[in-house]
């Protein structure tokens, strides 16, 4: 770094006078040392608390220095190592909370600011908040939304759904599969967050002229009356069963055994050829 220096200082013919550069080898600065101001240190009240050779704490002074113009001014910076047993907060910086209902010589009065009657002056934690001395509160008396909008979970979507003028521009060919995978692959669905749990639905806006074989969740009216006239497949995927305790399974159990025994019976009875 000297040897450029040096070799820009004797350039000849410069275009204009440079001013001169100091360089401190135990300095990091690397620059012009005319730009910089000379500040001095600046000294702070710190709770930073030295022992002395007497065992006793006193309080030192936290010093903040302009290590540049120390450096230039061949003044020596000591760093001040900070430790766990030397930190704590700046004078005035915490405050204690007032003590409130300590007499007329805490100087707040009889009261203390607290009134005379009434909950609020009573001890104790007093009224939780939205509490309004038993009239309808604010948060109950304001109108609510429905769905979505007031986080009920009636209005949140059911189903990823899929109109049929969308499956007919998507190109599928005689015979094939349309699903809930063949669509993404497609690039007619792209769920994300919640959506991608959710099962497929079939709409019937549009019209549909290829046999093609549908797996889904739901159809709507419209759509599985189009579908059919078309001549397509159509296979209701089961849902995810809603857990029921053990006991209660147990009884459904039995009852749909008993309603198949009965219906079984029933048909062989109004059969005579059967018989």
């Amino acid at each position: 770094m000297a040897a450029f220096l040096s070799l820009s200082l004797a350039s000849p013919t410069p275009t204009r006078a440079l001013p001169p550069l100091h360089h401190s080898p135990s300095s990091p600065f690397k620059g012009n040392m005319r730009i910089l101001k000379g500040n001095p240190s600046f000294i702070f009240p710190s709770s930073i608390r030295n022992t002395d050779k007497n065992g006793t704490k006193q309080r030192a002074p936290l010093i903040v220095q302009n290590k540049a113009y120390a450096e230039s001014a061949g003044f020596s910076v000591n760093s001040f190592r900070f430790r766990l047993n030397n930190l704590g907060p700046q004078p005035g910086a915490t405050k204690k909370a007032k003590r409130k209902g300590r007499g007329h010589s805490a100087g707040q009065g009889g009261s203390c600011g607290f009134g005379m009657r009434g909950q609020k002056s009573r001890s104790g934690p007093g009224v939780r908040k939205g509490f309004e001395g038993g009239q309808m509160p604010l948060y109950r008396r304001i109108p609510k939304l429905r769905g979505i909008a007031g986080g009920m979970h009636a209005g949140l979507p059911k189903y990823v759904p899929v109109n049929l003028k969308d499956i007919a521009d998507a190109g599928f060919q005689e015979g094939e599969e349309v699903s809930l995978e063949s669509l993404k692959k497609k690039g007619l669905i792209n769920p994300s967050g919640r959506e991608r749990k959710l099962p497929l639905k079939i709409l019937g806006d549009g019209e549909l002229s290829v046999k093609l074989s549908f797996k889904a969740r739901a159809f709507s009216a419209s759509a599985k009356e189009k579908l059919e006239a078309a001549g397509c497949s159509l296979t209701v995927l089961p849902g995810r069963k809603k857990w029921v305790k053990p006991s209660v399974a147990k009884n459904l159990a039995r009852a749909e055994e008993y309603f198949a025994k009965k219906r079984a019976a029933a048909a062989e009875s109004a059969d005579p050829s059967s018989a």
